[in-house]
């Protein structure tokens, strides 16, 4: 599969378009002149995978800004409260409604082949964003989104960095079930801390929410116990911020009785590692709208396209997070 890396100050210009324009709600208007001058609406179906977390209101908001009618689209929103078979119906009524492409945040990895296939039978074009699937690639014509096996890498490169030396109990706070970026944030991790003396006592999904993770974690508590627990790696920033009111409530100091690391990189969750309850943050950027839409519209004009768009990701300790957190887009 061909893969191209984008740069992240390349990846924020559709942040830079989110300031400048607000959030666009949901288009309308058959017919409407575009951002091209006159030209027809292109009709997009997005479908989302909900609103579980803070990075994912970033992401919607950036695809609402970007597939606006100021830039040329008419698009139709969904979004799936995070139930697979609601996501596939919302594709198919996509297709149904003969819209121009398809943009689709899959929810799971698996089970998609069918949608997929009829997408491509009534010659609509889909693009993916964010998350991958396990259907052939012929099925789709591009996807853009972040590496998560790397972020799960170098999440694990400093826990291994940091903790590997001495023995130390590790509890995960998974992301959903069959979801890319918990399959492949696990798997970067494990592979990062291989051979090291951290060991990885229990594993459960918090399914990205904050309250999901407060709840694994105060199970993780009533079993464990504050002492018997050292580090606790979470998939995303909500699940994060739910183990730090769980660990607080135990009496415990997070980010010190219990170190946390963590991907996404959103405001709530940089703020917490400035405050040290969380000790280092991997970024996962949300802001994919303005690339999804460029593809979009390369895709309909019969241009080549990259199979894989990956964005780059950075890192941040408590003091790298204050020298950067005013400047941030989300």
């Amino acid at each position: 599969m061909r893969k191209k890396t984008l740069l992240a100050g390349f990846a924020l210009m559709g942040a830079l378009a989110l300031t400048a324009t607000g959030c666009a709600g949901t288009s309308g208007g058959d017919g409407a002149d575009g951002g091209d001058g006159g030209d027809e609406l292109i009709t997009v179906g997005f479908a989302q995978t909900g609103s579980e977390s803070g990075w994912r209101s970033a992401n919607t908001e950036s695809m609402k800004t970007a597939f606006s009618e100021e830039n040329g689209f008419k698009l139709t929103f969904n979004a799936a409260d995070n139930d697979p078979a609601a996501q596939i119906a919302a594709v198919r009524d996509f297709i149904n409604q003969g819209v121009d492409a398809i943009v689709i945040a899959p929810i799971v990895e698996d089970g998609w082949d069918d949608v997929l296939q009829e997408a491509k039978d009534a010659d609509i074009p889909v693009v993916l964003e964010d998350r991958t699937v396990t259907a052939p690639d012929d099925l789709y014509a591009s996807w853009v989104g972040l590496d998560f096996r790397q972020e799960g890498v170098m999440a694990g490169e400093w826990a291994a960095e940091n903790f590997g030396s001495e023995a130390t109990n590790m509890v995960v706070l998974e992301g959903t079930t069959g979801s890319a970026p918990a399959n492949e944030r696990a798997e970067g991790f494990d592979e990062a801390v291989e051979g090291t003396s951290i060991e990885k006592i229990d594993s459960q999904t918090g399914d990205f929410t904050r309250d999901g993770g407060k709840t694994v974690m105060e199970g993780f508590l009533q079993k464990y116990g504050v002492d018997g627990i050292d580090l606790v790696y979470a998939h995303n920033d909500d699940m994060a911020l739910g183990a730090i009111e769980a660990i607080e409530a135990a009496g415990a100091t997070p980010g010190e009785d219990i170190k946390i690391i963590s991907i996404d990189a959103v405001k709530d969750g940089m703020l917490a590692l400035i405050d040290n309850k969380i000790n280092f943050i991997v970024e996962c950027n949300p802001l994919l709208g303005e690339l999804a839409a460029g593809i979009v519209k390369d895709v309909l004009a019969g241009d080549t396209v990259e199979k894989t768009y990956f964005v780059t990701d950075e890192s941040f300790t408590p003091e790298q997070a204050a020298e950067v957190i005013d400047s941030r887009l989300y």
